[in-house]
């Protein structure tokens, strides 16, 4: 009988009703620190500017002072870029071993950015805050890409860069086939051949002053060879190109910022064979075609420029069925294509 007592015992429920919160045990918390989401201010935080991207680690300067740094969590996922201005804490000493921490990004003032094709929606930041772009072409070994010229122009123009046009190895190719396409503005190319002496990178110099400009363009074009001669002891790696292929091996494999004598940042990027513009809208593709805007204002409106009325087929044959603007059109509807999924761009 005590056994069936005692088995009544435990099913019988706890009586809570004289308790007050005094009678009641609170287990504390595993930190006695209230939780907040309030971030440090880091007021104290010492402003830089990132010069090279290399997984996970940036290459700041600090006052002219090379200092590594992380991104702090609380960045979450915004990401740094070469060209950034951003603030530092921690230990910025720059002593080997040390680690600061990227605590902020200031506002960019233009965001050059690729994707890995026309259709693929993520885009990946190249460089903030440079003022122009530099689409280095060789005009020879190898030979000239019109397709990856307009390509870069596009990018140019939807981040807000001036373009300059670098024909390189005039040497060994005529500069007139490309300039009769883009146009004979001599503000906005120059034409260099070898020997690269200083006279002959006199107007590229002068382009480049007190500017912060970025180098883009297929490898084995010469970009390299360029910056070394412009940046004494800049040491990029040269390439030469296949005799196989034609194509030059990639010789930079992520961007770095270098300083200009005189005054201003040359940014070299990565010898590239494609660049993807899935990020800009198609509008703004047409941006990047100013010879072609005349002929786009009898267009219908929502006009994508590949519809059967479009205006721009009379308008290039009123013109006298110039072939720099056959040619023209011709690559603007491969990007536009393109876009839409079709290998032909």
């Amino acid at each position: 009988m005590g056994g069936d007592a005692g088995a009544h015992s435990l099913n019988r429920r706890p009586d809570y009703s004289n308790l007050d919160e005094d009678d009641v045990r609170v287990r504390p918390a595993r930190s006695s620190r209230p939780r907040t989401r309030r971030r440090p201010a880091h007021e104290d935080a010492a402003e830089a500017f990132v010069a090279a991207v290399d997984r996970g680690r940036y290459g700041t300067l600090l006052d002219g002072r090379p200092v590594t740094a992380m991104r702090a969590r609380e960045l979450g996922r915004r990401s740094v870029a070469v060209g950034d201005r951003v603030a530092l804490a921690g230990d910025v000493s720059g002593a080997p071993g040390t680690l600061a921490r990227v605590v902020r990004i200031a506002p960019r003032t233009s965001v050059l950015r690729r994707s890995a094709d026309d259709t693929d929606p993520v885009e990946r930041v190249i460089v903030a805050n440079a003022d122009q772009l530099v689409i280095v072409t060789a005009l020879a070994d190898p030979p000239p890409r019109p397709r990856l010229i307009d390509r870069f122009l596009v990018a140019a123009y939807d981040a807000g860069l001036s373009p300059l046009l670098c024909l390189t190895k005039a040497d060994l190719g005529p500069a007139a086939p490309i300039l009769d396409v883009y146009g004979p503005d001599r503000k906005s190319h120059v034409v260099l051949g070898q020997p690269l002496t200083g006279e002959r990178l006199s107007p590229l110099r002068e382009a480049l002053a007190d500017r912060v400009s970025v180098l883009v363009g297929h490898s084995g074009v010469g970009k390299s060879t360029l910056v070394n001669a412009l940046i004494p002891g800049a040491d990029r790696a040269v390439g030469e190109v296949s005799p196989v292929t034609g194509r030059g091996r990639h010789t930079s494999s992520s961007a770095v910022a270098l300083a200009l004598p005189g005054g201003g940042w040359l940014i070299d990027t990565p010898g590239l064979r494609g660049f993807g513009l899935a990020h800009v809208a198609p509008e703004r593709v047409v941006r990047a075609f100013p010879d072609l805007a005349p002929g786009t204002a009898a267009c219908p409106r929502g006009c994508t420029h590949l519809e059967p009325d479009c205006a721009l087929d009379d308008w290039v044959r009123d013109q006298g069925g110039d072939a720099r603007l056959v040619t023209r059109l011709d690559s603007l509807r491969r990007l536009l294509r393109s876009r839409e999924g079709d290998d032909s761009g």
